[in-house]
């Protein structure tokens, strides 16, 4: 009897805890971990972070939090670190949410514990990227439109699988965690522009060390949790066209080298990103006062329209999901950067004045390369004399097809451990993570 899609992902796990990954395939996965531990660093000084250790007070243990010098116990550093990748949403996207910020805690923290190697924990984040990539290939609908935060809901899933590899399970064990992951699958897009969406990131990075440590000690899952028609893909599926029954195709050709991920430049919802790149480079050829600006109009899908949910943002978290935020904020400091994403910032008075003047505009025509996208973003900026310009870009600065120059990638990194108060030599950290498949410890 052929063994069904939970049991096949399970023989993969399993077979990359013996084997590893091939050199250029864990070569790919360096993008994500260096830019999720810079976003971590970055994102300590939130007072999310602050509140969330403080309710949840961890007991000391071998996991470090990675913006002080405490160690923890490694379910409590997942979900804090977790917290803190994603909480300031500069942390990298892909496959329809953001991986790296919850694999990135959830390995790390298990890798403290076990004393894995930097190559193990390579590995370890390949097996939760093609895990995420095969199960939100299954699935022809896109879940934000009913409501599910997709990082939330497969994070959970892909962490526990990476946690199996370096807990070293067995293929038995590891289609447990990955049915345990499923189980604690969660976060909805009603709660993004609060403290609560940095939560699903945290929670599906402890979700994954949990389902993990469970199955290593022998509690059990359904073994056809994903697949069953009351399984995990079935019940987040937005419109029942979801693909359960065709083998794995896992391991046959590495997703991770073929799509990596597309790191952000801005610290914003990404759904605002090629509309930046656009006015600001209408304003970098013509430079524009914000007293000036008559109105602005922003050209996207419906489904990007809907996330951007915030129309006259009062807070940094909330301005975070707002296009009418992004362009007043691009329009009044020439860019978007950590530095505008404060409460302060947000209230400014030139700054609330021109968010009424940004006016959204759905396009109907799709890009078949991006769900839910439409195939360019526009920004059509008209000034009071009459001047109208216009730009539309297809492919943000930062995407795995228009990738961040080498420095830029560095700059934001050393950034992001400024911002976040790191104490050490920023440069030297950095250097050290580029060459983490030859460190015996990530310390």
């Amino acid at each position: 009897m052929s063994q069904g899609l939970t049991q096949q992902l399970g023989r993969f796990v399993a077979e990359i805890a013996r084997t590893g990954v091939p050199a250029e395939v864990r070569q790919a996965a360096k993008d994500g971990i260096l830019d999720a531990i810079g976003c971590m660093i970055a994102g300590s000084k939130d007072p999310t972070v602050a509140i969330a250790l403080q309710a949840l007070s961890p007991a000391s243990g071998a996991s470090r939090l990675w913006f002080t010098e405490r160690k923890v116990a490694a379910i409590d550093a997942a979900m804090i670190n977790g917290i803190a990748a994603h909480v300031l949403d500069y942390d990298d996207t892909c496959l329809r949410g953001h991986p790296s910020a919850v694999l990135v805690p959830a390995i790390c923290s298990v890798a403290d514990e076990i004393g894995a190697s930097g190559a193990q924990l390579l590995d370890a984040y390949v097996v939760g990227y093609e895990v995420w990539a095969e199960l939100v290939d299954r699935e022809s609908g896109f879940h934000q439109m009913k409501g599910w935060h997709p990082t939330g809901i497969f994070g959970s899933i892909a962490a526990a699988a990476a946690c199996a590899c370096l807990y070293g399970l067995d293929a038995r064990q590891s289609a447990h965690a990955i049915g345990l992951g499923a189980s604690q699958s969660a976060g909805l897009m009603a709660n993004f522009g609060a403290m609560s969406k940095s939560f699903h990131v945290g929670r599906a990075a402890q979700a994954g060390v949990v389902a993990a440590r469970l199955a290593a000690h022998g509690f059990t899952a359904s073994p056809d949790a994903l697949e069953h028609p009351r399984g995990f893909l079935n019940a987040v599926s937005p419109t029942g066209e979801v693909d359960t029954s065709a083998p794995a195709r896992i391991g046959q050709t590495w997703q991770l080298p073929k799509r990596r991920v597309n790191l952000k430049k801005y610290p914003t919802c990404y759904y605002t990103h090629r509309a930046l790149d656009a006015l600001l480079s209408l304003l970098a050829a013509r430079r524009v006062a914000p007293e000036d600006v008559e109105r602005l109009e922003v050209t996207l899908s419906k489904e990007h329209a809907l996330a951007l949910r915030n129309a006259q943002p009062q807070t940094a978290l909330a301005a975070k999901f707002s296009m009418q935020f992004a362009m007043a904020c691009a329009l009044v400091a020439g860019r978007v950067s950590l530095a505008e994403l404060t409460d302060e910032f947000v209230m400014r008075p030139d700054v609330q004045a021109l968010m009424p003047k940004v006016q959204i505009t759905i396009d109907p025509k799709y890009d078949p390369q991006m769900p839910g996208a439409a195939y360019a973003d526009r920004v059509t900026l008209v000034t009071l004399d009459g001047i109208s310009r216009s730009e539309a870009v297809r492919r943000a600065s930062g995407h795995a097809q228009n990738p961040l120059r080498a420095d830029e990638l560095k700059r934001k990194f050393i950034e992001c451990l400024v911002y976040g108060g790191y104490a050490g030599d920023a440069e030297a950290f950095y250097k050290r993570l580029l060459a983490i498949d030859t460190l015996e410890f990530l310390a």
